[in-house]
């Protein structure tokens, strides 16, 4: 018996980190956005500054995994994968569970304000807007994906707090269209997988339908592009570096290629799964961001570029 709760107590850790969820942190990579389109990245002060918020926030934000978690317990035991996360298998007692969330939703915050005023009031604007989401926001159409999308907008706003850059309104509209593209793809894809027992694990899916989300998709994925093709002509960034449109094909095809994913391959329950799983997309956001950085160290406004004007 003592052996048993030994090995109990030993698998605590495992099962906290499992539940703060860590391959969900490249969302925190947002927080990055305004440190790539300042041309800084490759800044090591800033760099290290901006790590250190991602690194905050991925623990905030695994606070709210765990208080989701622990909101959702029946349901997910209902659900065919959730039911084997760790507060709902039993792995993770709900006592602990409770004390990890406010344990990292405390330290985080704590850790934000010594690193930046304005990045600990961005960052607890988020955390709680999450709260918010676990208690109420999740259980009313449309705007559970639109407080899923703020979350990341606030990620590339603190992101640009912490440089102490101007964040363009441009960067804020791009990344909260590709939030909500995300987002009613993640929907669509529990719905489908799901079908007449969608309702037990989240029961927001029973406002949703299949051609309402597809539309939702189709429409989003347009402005997506459309708002990003025009950052790269009209922002600030690309009255600097000009031929920063060279860059929206390339996300074009990024977009065909996840909606190709999402409607012939059946993907999308979880954007970052649908990123490792894929080796062309992978391929995409690794040119796109090749092809950015080296506009940003060699376009030079009024110089044509490879003969381009």
């Amino acid at each position: 018996m003592q052996t048993s709760s030994l090995r109990r107590m030993l698998g605590i850790p495992r099962a906290i980190l499992k539940a703060i969820r860590p391959k969900q942190a490249f969302k925190n990579l947002f927080v990055y956005a305004a440190l790539l389109f300042t041309g800084q990245l490759l800044n090591p002060l800033r760099f290290g500054m901006v790590t250190l918020a991602f690194l905050l926030f991925t623990v905030v934000a695994g606070s709210v995994y765990l208080l989701n978690d622990l909101m959702d317990v029946e349901a997910d035991r209902q659900h065919p994968k959730k039911r084997f996360r760790p507060i709902a298998s039993g792995e993770l007692p709900v006592g602990v569970a409770w004390g990890a969330f406010v344990l990292f939703a405390v330290g985080g915050m704590i850790g934000a304000w010594r690193l930046n005023t304005l990045f600990a009031v961005t960052l607890g604007a988020y955390l709680v807007l999450q709260i918010a989401y676990c208690f109420r926001l999740k259980h009313i159409v449309l705007i559970d994906v639109f407080t899923l999308a703020t979350g990341f907008v606030l990620r590339t706003v603190a992101g640009g707090f912490v440089i102490h850059a101007q964040i363009s309104h441009w960067l804020v509209l791009c990344t909260l269209q590709l939030a909500l593209f995300l987002g009613f793809g993640k929907r669509r894809q529990e719905l489908r997988e799901q079908g007449p027992n969608a309702e037990k694990t989240r029961a927001i899916l029973s406002d949703y339908g299949l051609p309402f989300l597809d539309q939702m998709m189709n429409l989003v994925a347009g402005v997506t592009i459309v708002c990003y093709s025009v950052y790269t002509i009209e922002s600030d960034t690309a009255k600097t570096h000009t031929h920063l449109w060279i860059t929206v094909p390339i996300v074009i095809f990024g977009v065909c290629r996840y909606l190709y994913l999402v409607y012939q391959k059946g993907w999308g329950d979880a954007p970052d799964e649908v990123l490792l799983k894929d080796r062309m997309l992978q391929v995409v956001v690794i040119l796109w961001f090749i092809v950015v950085m080296l506009l940003f160290k060699f376009d030079i406004v009024g110089k044509p570029l490879f003969g381009l004007g």
